[in-house]
């Protein structure tokens, strides 16, 4: 088992469902997205047009991250998730020098939406789970993999341009899309192996 993701470039039309799903889910800080969506422009004038590129954590397998973390509070699990536990992490922040695809945030103080008025009521609740002092990051939603849900970003996605499984088992979706359209993982030339593919646009 390793769970992996393909997201499909020619459905992504950069709604930020994703991006907006994730922070709701995760309750994270102003200024972090574990889910990003940035904007790109491909080919030459006068035949350009706009590309959507979702990001987040590659959850590699050989991590850069992993290999730099002092204290062991960077680990890949059985089923291929790159996590952080918190209760370890001493926020040295190498983990984000060390990952090529800047999927890392240093939680460095508590701050909210609307500044001096304090936390809403759901950042009261959400912020409990976020202590200060650390790196934090996707996770593929690992609490809603244990209810036998899919991922946020992957179930808010209106065009349903992502997907997720187990890349090991041939007969996967995933695996399935991966051959059949070619999808190929950003940067594979640095050789980290990262789990979450892109099928061309």
């Amino acid at each position: 088992m390793r769970y992996g993701m393909v997201i499909d470039l020619k459905r992504c039309f950069g709604c930020y469902g994703c991006q907006v799903s994730c922070k709701a889910e995760h309750a994270t800080p102003p200024g972090v997205f574990f889910a990003r969506v940035v904007k790109r422009e491909s080919g030459t004038y006068p035949n350009v047009r706009k590309v959507f590129l979702p990001l987040l954590c590659m959850h590699c397998e050989t991590p850069p991250c992993e290999a730099v973390c002092p204290t062991g509070a960077t680990s890949k699990r059985p089923d291929g998730i790159v996590d952080v536990d918190r209760e370890v992490c001493v926020g040295c922040r190498y983990c984000m020098q060390a990952c090529p695809y800047e999927a890392r945030y240093f939680h460095a103080k508590t701050r909210y939406y609307f500044g001096a008025q304090g936390p809403t009521e759901y950042e009261a609740v959400g912020y409990a789970k976020h202590p200060t002092g650390v790196v934090m990051k996707c996770n593929f939603c690992a609490h809603r993999l244990e209810r036998g849900e899919e991922p946020s970003c992957v179930l808010t996605c209106p065009t349903h341009a992502r997907t997720f499984g187990d890349l090991d088992d041939p007969q996967s979706e995933v695996s399935r899309l991966i051959k059949e359209r070619g999808g190929e993982p950003l940067h594979p030339e640095l050789g980290t192996g990262p789990s979450v593919y892109y099928l061309p646009a």
